[in-house]
């Protein structure tokens, strides 16, 4: 799927762990004091995975102090800066409370695809911890030739915090690097969340095989290659497991689709599943989506272009075990991964062949909806490059049929640019930011998603679009936050209830609030009063401009304590 538009030795790894004293960042803009101490504490709100949660809503309905009266150029903008070692494409992930050094603290988790992650206080951006997930003798990945991510890939996807692991919880990512001879690995790491140290079977090398004859195969075995891989979609915990989702290098033959997981504990118990086993292609892209889950323990996603049998068994699947370019279902159990529902377009064929795929976008999984008549129906929808919106029944997805599509519904060109993200949900509204489009809002009645959208931003947003984000007060104060990718980019606020009415942009204040050129594919990240964007050299932070903390004028050492692994 091509993304543009139509050793023996274990490391001397290093973590530094610094005391909370740790030099704040320069903070930006008037200085002021933090909130006055007899307020009641915020309600607690964690990120703790891609778009806030597993069914990828992007909504935080806890949020108190971002309200339509307060996000305005005069009371909200840019109070800082947190300057990393390379671009963040992964959402960063935010923790209310991890206890450090005796004290509860606010912490950023930040990503880098220079294979670093950050624990950072999120009130003063002060470094808790910064761990390298490379060897020895190694260095990131270079780009492999494929202008997806440049210049280096180190942690392209988004991590997952395990808050109940260990004693103060876990968070896991995945680290491509190369070492000295040209070879390539793909890691899969769990890091304690207070101080960064590795948990036990930490990290894993991915390796892989799986039956089939398709792509990289060998006696009947397709072999993983961590070369022509890189993890791009959002890690996905579940049910103890933490699955890993692989696309390719644009699309540098040979490669096909992979899913394999790990038991939280330990990285161990090894789940692996091929969608295109005896095929070729079918990588998952989705623009850095999460793959989505629902109550049931299903998992749902939409797969690149790549091979489709259309010899069908007598349950309706590919008989080869293929499905490229479909919107899958997978299930769980014994230990096994299997895809146990699918749909795919009648003309799935033509539009592989075209790269005008459904694996560009990530799927999102609606809550409980009463139809016209009453009954609950259990839904998830998703678009692609086609410009149609997908809407399927989780429990009959639809299957394959060669003259018509049989799912809950279908809105054809309903976003009139290709899908290089996902939307978001917020009461019974959707939200798509497709490639060159305003965002759009389709009202959802009677589980029905509205042919025509409710409203629509008075701006475009060019490649790739936007994923917005939600925040709220349960269901009342809805914002919309979104990221355009231009030079400098633009954070904007809207009303969710009215797109057409723009609370805010980075740019009304002039260079007062500006960040730098765009990311591609940045997830805004809101929590407790502010909104983290992930940028080419840091993150962004937004907030209400009373609230700053005042600037700390004194010279503060770098109190660290360095701790080296055999």
């Amino acid at each position: 799927m091509h993304e543009c538009p139509p050793a023996r030795h274990r490391a001397a790894r290093v973590v530094r762990i610094a005391q909370l004293v740790t030099l704040p960042l320069v903070l930006v803009g008037p200085q002021a004091h933090a909130a006055p101490s007899g307020q009641p504490p915020l309600p607690r709100f964690n990120v703790l995975t891609y778009h806030d949660n597993n069914a990828r809503t992007g909504w935080d309905n806890r949020e108190t102090q971002l309200t339509p009266a307060t996000v305005n150029v005069r009371q909200f903008g840019k109070i800082g800066f947190f300057p990393v070692d390379g671009k963040v494409d992964a959402q960063p992930l935010y923790v209310s409370a991890v206890h450090i050094h005796d004290r509860s603290v606010r912490v950023l988790y930040v990503a880098t695809e220079a294979d670093r992650l950050y624990a950072l206080n999120a009130q003063t951006g002060a470094t808790l911890w910064e761990d390298t997930l490379l060897r020895a003798g190694e260095t990131p990945s270079d780009d492999r030739h494929c202008s997806q991510v440049r210049p280096t890939i180190g942690v392209t996807a988004t991590p997952v915090i395990d808050l109940s692991d260990g004693t103060r919880g876990t968070i896991f990512a995945v680290a491509m690097s190369k070492d000295a001879r040209g070879s390539y690995h793909q890691r899969l790491y769990a890091l304690d969340l207070a101080t960064g140290a590795e948990r036990p079977g930490s990290p894993v090398t991915i390796r892989a095989t799986y039956p089939g004859t398709g792509d990289s195969s060998h006696d009947g075995q397709v072999i993983f290659n961590p070369a022509q891989y890189k993890e791009r979609p959002g890690l996905l915990l579940l049910r103890g497991v933490v699955y890993t989702f692989w696309s390719s290098n644009c699309d540098h033959r040979p490669y096909t689709g992979w899913v394999i997981g790990y038991e939280a504990q330990g990285l161990s118990g090894q789940r692996v599943l091929d969608l295109t086993p005896n095929g070729h292609d079918g990588a998952i892209w989705a623009s850095g989506a999460g793959p989505a889950a629902g109550p049931g323990g299903h998992i749902y996603f939409l797969d690149g272009n790549g091979s489709f049998g259309r010899r069908l068994n007598t349950r309706g699947f590919p008989i080869d075990h293929d499905f490229g370019n479909a919107f899958i279902r997978l299930s769980v159990s014994g230990g096994q991964i299997r895809v146990s529902d699918y749909f795919n377009m009648d003309n799935t064929r033509a539009e592989s062949r075209a790269d005008e795929d459904l694996g560009s976008g990530g799927a999102l999984v609606l809550p409980p909806l009463r139809d016209r008549h009453g009954r609950i129906r259990k839904l998830a929808l998703g678009a692609g490059k086609d410009g149609h919106i997908y809407v399927v029944n989780r429990d009959d997805m639809g299957g394959f049929h060669p003259d018509r599509n049989e799912i809950w519904q279908e809105l054809p060109h309903a976003l009139r640019g290709p899908e290089f993200g996902m939307p978001a949900y917020f009461d019974h509204e959707i939200y798509f930011g497709a490639v060159g489009e305003p965002i759009r809002a389709f009202r959802m009645h009677h589980a029905q998603l509205s042919p025509q959208p409710a409203s629509v931003t008075q701006n475009r947003f060019p490649y790739p679009g936007a994923t917005p984000g939600i925040s709220s007060d349960g269901n009342r104060d809805g914002i919309v936050w979104a990221v355009a990718n231009t030079n400098p980019a633009v954070l904007y606020a809207y009303r969710a209830r009215n797109l057409a009415h723009e609370l805010y942009n980075s740019n009304e204040a002039g260079r007062r609030d500006q960040f730098g050129p765009g990311n591609k594919f940045i997830t805004p990240t809101i929590a407790q009063g502010r909104v983290y964007v992930g940028t080419r050299d840091g993150v962004a932070v937004f907030g209400r401009l009373h609230l700053m903390p005042r600037r700390n004028t004194k010279p503060q050492g770098r109190a660290s304590a360095l701790r080296k692994r055999p």
